[in-house]
């Protein structure tokens, strides 16, 4: 069976190389076994733009084989021909930035300006760690005799990325995985698939060697247990949902394979009396509604101090009900659409059961056609509320009011994930002691935004394992040796 080609797609960028129907193996573009593949969609429209192959188990152990094939020489390449090859590769990455962006526009849904920041946030994390992969990783030791540390590619790399950020998650993980010398198997979403392709279609122009990356999509289930049941798989990094999360390290318990996992949030945004209230107020609006509230870091619970609060619900409502929803190719448009039917679906759901338990709608509530959903409000929270346990993943944001600081400390503690937290207030004492007390891989004093390639990312309690981003993030794909010496 051929592949339909993607015309809908091609229509809307100007390089259509970039757009690939075929899964990346070994530096060949080919088809699924088979020729079975995955129709996907424009949420905002509903239109099929495009066809990606259904992969499965049998292209999974394809893919790792040519990445083990690869790996000798990659790994022994010297780190300024793998920093030379990177650099290059987010050059490409920049040089493609509109092209790029649109594409994800038209798969995922956020709007073009989003999208576009996206791309230039994925050639950072290639132009970071094409520096660090410069930096010795020889260490000596105050041990007596000659003892020292060397570090070295761990081996092949199974990745498996999420659809709302499909090309920085891409980024984040494959950049320092090669930076390292390490090979790559990456399974993308099937929601957002040409986004991974048009990456590994710059790779090759890069001169990436074949087999060091190589990309597929397809069938979740089938691909995840060859990644985590693979012998020749050195380590998984998974990029989700919780629950998702547990069953691929149940998988890897049977081998000890190690993993990185970064998983899901329900991330606090306290706002004291003494806060900078506009600041406080705009933070809140970039970091809740930036997405569509698709992301893993997005301000789930806002606890307002109650002296502030109903001044401060006045100020988000009339912001909230500001953004414009629509067709993220509309440059006047701040909320696409959900990435899915089911998605908007199960955020009308949540929002009926808040209701149905004492909350009062604020501002939006409303599921549009199809995918969308307006920004809402929500006030009169309880946080035992279904909606105040969840991740909402979505436009929604939830008020609490809250008296005292360590009261609201556990409050915003009394949750099972732990990626990333957010306070705003004047006190440099208070600053420090939230830094310590509350319970979250990142936190914000201030500040809404978190991530950066010099940066560790990650959470603590079952939002994940391990760091990506810094020189945490590049020495989870490295080896630690010990060499004495008499």
């Amino acid at each position: 069976m051929h592949i339909p080609q993607s015309n809908c797609l091609r229509e809307h960028v100007n390089n259509t190389d970039l757009v690939r129907d075929r899964w990346m193996l070994g530096g060949r573009w080919v088809e699924a076994h088979g020729g079975e593949v995955i129709a996907v969609e424009n949420p905002a429209t509903g239109a099929v733009i495009g066809y990606t192959p259904r992969c499965g188990s049998m292209e999974a152990e394809a893919a790792i084989e040519a990445a083990l094939v690869a790996l000798p020489l990659w790994r022994s390449e010297t780190a300024e021909r793998r920093a030379v090859i990177l650099g290059r590769w987010q050059g490409l990455i920049r040089d493609s930035a509109d092209d790029l962006a649109r594409i994800i526009t038209l798969e995922q849904g956020k709007p073009l300006a989003e999208a576009h920041e996206e791309v230039l946030s994925a050639a950072s994390y290639f132009d970071w760690f094409a520096e660090e992969a410069r930096r010795p990783k020889l260490k000596h030791t105050a041990s007596p005799g000659l003892t020292f540390v060397r570090q070295r590619a761990i081996g092949v790399i199974a990745a498996i990325t999420p659809w709302n950020f499909p090309s920085a998650m891409i980024a984040r993980k494959a950049a320092p995985a090669l930076a390292a010398g390490c090979t790559m198997v990456l399974k993308a979403s099937e929601y957002t698939p040409f986004s991974a392709f048009a990456l590994g279609a710059l790779a090759e122009r890069a001169g990436l060697p074949p087999g060091v990356l190589n990309i597929l999509t397809g069938d979740a289930d089938d691909i995840g247990q060859v990644f985590t049941g693979n012998p020749a798989v050195a380590k998984l990094s998974f990029t989700g949902s919780i629950r998702t999360g547990q069953l691929l390290l149940q998988q890897c318990a049977a081998s000890l394979k190690p993993s990185v996992m970064e998983l899901g949030g329900n991330a606090p945004f306290i706002v004291f009396a003494d806060a900078h209230f506009d600041a406080a107020v705009d933070a809140l609006i970039a970091r809740k509604f930036r997405n569509g509230g698709q992301t893993c870091v997005s301000a789930n619970r806002v606890f307002v101090h109650s002296s502030i609060y109903d001044l401060f619900a006045f100020q988000v409502i009339a912001k909230a009900n500001s953004l414009s929803v629509g067709n993220g190719l509309d440059p006047e448009v701040k909320i696409g659409p959900t990435i899915s039917r089911s998605a908007a679906d199960r955020l009308q759901e949540l929002v009926a059961d808040a209701v149905d338990h004492g909350a009062k709608i604020l501002a939006g509530g409303s599921r549009r056609a199809a995918c969308f959903f307006d920004p809402t409000v929500l006030g009169n929270v309880k946080p035992s509320m279904r909606i105040a346990t969840e991740e909402v993943f979505g436009p929604i944001a939830l008020l609490l009011p809250f008296e005292t600081e360590s009261e609201v400390v556990s409050l915003a503690n009394d949750t099972c994930s732990g990626l990333a937290g957010y306070a705003f207030t004047s006190s440099l004492q208070r600053a420090f002691r939230l830094s310590d007390d509350l319970d979250f891989g990142m936190i914000g004093i201030n500040a809404h935004s978190l991530s950066s390639p010099a940066a560790p990312f990650g959470g603590m309690k079952a939002s994940g394992l391990g760091r990506e981003g810094g020189r945490c993030g590049l020495e989870e794909f490295l080896s630690t040796k010990t060499i004495a010496i008499e």
